[in-house]
């Protein structure tokens, strides 16, 4: 039976000094004014280069949840999780281009560079990319208002938003999806999956389309392409029946990483502020349902869905074990991946691999500047998230006490 109240294999990769200092980050993290002074000081610190924050910010939150600032630096990590059987999913941090088509066209190149590291290490089957980081805002924004407009499946208002564009924006849009062929192409020859990060809602629909074309393109005979499915939606549990029944149209694998999602409040602001009908879940009960709704649906469906199960969550990680147990299928099945952020419960993560399990850490890496946008929404995430930084605490309280205990 699968526990993940064992904290000395948990912890075991980790010094009692680091385990310290997680522990301050935490309990600094459980005082929402703090963060809040954190979250509006930050930013501008690193942008204006301020005495010593870069420093306070790599040797606390930056060490927590980043690999390094190169791909050199994030082998250290990458070797240290390979001794307890735990990959890695590596995560470029870049957010978006700062200028413009040659800026785009550098993050590609950067994609790609990270591509060709996977290949070369047994313990990183995965790179994950934000299409953000290859297209402008604007013209996402303006193709996804574009489908809300029009009626049909998702690929017909594709195509018709695309249609729409005027010859410049076409021309842009054709190097978009040009960037993405390019990195799509070069990791089914090297063997590295590519997981296509979730975005806002309000341009989420291209993100969507371009995936899916990308799928019926490269994940014919394996999966190599993963879309991400945020269950914090309420929608999104039909969409995930709608991309299954066109992989089985199109004779696709439909590669799929569920997670809750990364962007609630700020959904909620929007739909507020423009007046229209939230698409976030009414509370946190009917996220759970759908989630695990989706655990169930996908592992009906393992001969065509290659699941990615990016969770936080206990019960929804022993439920995926409790399923697969009944119906007598291997926890390494070659179609279910766990992961969970690198930083962030260990406890899932490395029992699940102490019961051979295929299971990994999302690990950014990118400059200090860069990876500030993802490190402020984990400072978010474990202010807002009910029970995640206490959970986390009390953890590593367990472990300090029986290290103390033991004379470990």
């Amino acid at each position: 039976m699968v526990s993940f109240d064992n904290t000395e294999y948990a912890f075991a990769y980790k010094t009692t000094a680091e385990l310290k200092k997680a522990h301050f980050l935490f309990s600094s993290m459980a005082k929402p004014w703090l963060v809040n002074i954190g979250l509006k000081v930050l930013p501008a610190a690193i942008k204006h280069n301020w005495p010593f924050t870069k420093k306070i910010v790599r040797n606390t939150i930056f060490k927590q949840f980043v690999g390094g600032e190169t791909l050199e630096e994030t082998a250290f990590v990458a070797d240290r999780l390979e001794q307890y059987n735990v990959q890695v999913i590596l995560d470029y941090g870049v957010e978006g281009g700062e200028n413009g088509e040659v800026g785009f066209d550098a993050s590609a190149d950067e994609f790609v560079k990270v591509i060709n590291y996977a290949a070369t290490q047994r313990n990183i089957p995965f790179m994950s990319i934000k299409v953000t980081g290859l297209a402008r805002f604007g013209l996402l924004e303006k193709l996804d208002a574009s489908m809300n407009n029009a009626i049909g499946t998702l690929m017909k208002r594709y195509i018709k938003a695309v249609s729409e564009l005027s010859e410049t924006e076409r021309e842009e849009w054709h190097n978009v999806r040009s960037r993405l062929l390019k990195i799509c192409d070069i990791a089914a020859k090297k063997n590295v999956g590519v997981l296509v990060d979730a975005e806002e809602t309000w341009i989420q629909d291209p993100v969507d389309a371009l995936t899916i074309l990308m799928m019926d393109t490269f994940n014919k005979q394996r999966t190599v392409i993963f879309n991400t499915v945020q269950l914090y939606r309420h929608d999104r549990l039909k969409f995930l029946h709608d991309m299954y029944e066109a992989a089985a149209e199109r004779d696709f694998i439909l590669g799929v990483k569920i997670v809750r999602g990364a962007y609630m409040e700020k959904e909620r602001e929007r739909a507020s502020e423009m007046n229209y009908p939230s698409p976030i879940q009414l509370d946190k009960t009917a996220c759970d349902r759908d989630y695990n709704a989706s655990i169930r649906f996908c592992s009906d469906k393992l001969d065509r869905i290659s699941l990615i199960v990016a969770s936080h969550n206990e019960y929804s990680n022993l439920l995926v074990i409790e399923l697969l147990q009944q119906k007598n299928i291997p926890l390494d099945h070659p179609h279910i991946h766990f992961s969970q952020l690198y930083g962030m419960s260990d406890n899932i993560t490395f029992n699940l691999a102490k019961e051979g399990c295929k299971v990994s850490k999302y690990l950014p890496f990118g400059p200090i500047k860069d990876v500030i946008p993802y490190l402020m929404r984990r400072a978010q995430e474990n202010t807002s998230v009910s029970g995640q930084t206490g959970r986390e605490l009390s953890l590593i309280e367990k472990e300090l006490l029986r290290r103390k205990n033991s004379g470990g």
